[in-house]
């Protein structure tokens, strides 16, 4: 397995270098071998850091990709927008409250 942290912070301004950072650790293993995203750290975000996994995701090709330690607030995040398949969520998120969020 190769694993990759997240930083604390992943907005617009961000995204773009972490997703490079990213791909650059993750990219050194094997074939098969499963990338862990592990999301401890974050803190700050947008709806840039779904971007940043989807592009993971994409970039992983057919390698298993496990994100750990999910903030409650990105799975939020990601059912206001319909993409818990970002998350690696194939069923929708439970326990997720309907009612907006606030900041």
């Amino acid at each position: 397995m190769t694993t990759f942290a997240l930083p604390p912070q992943v907005t617009v301004m961000e995204a773009g270098e972490v997703a490079r950072t990213a791909i650059a650790a993750l990219g050194n293993g094997e074939g098969a071998e499963a990338w862990i995203i592990d999301a401890a750290a974050l803190q700050t975000f947008d709806s840039s850091c779904l971007a940043v996994l989807l592009e993971l995701r994409r970039h992983a090709g057919a390698r298993p990709v496990q994100l750990r330690r999910v903030p409650p607030r990105l799975e939020h995040l990601a059912v206001a927008y319909g993409m818990e398949f970002a998350l690696g969520q194939s069923q929708p998120i439970a326990n997720v409250p309907t009612e907006p969020l606030r900041p």
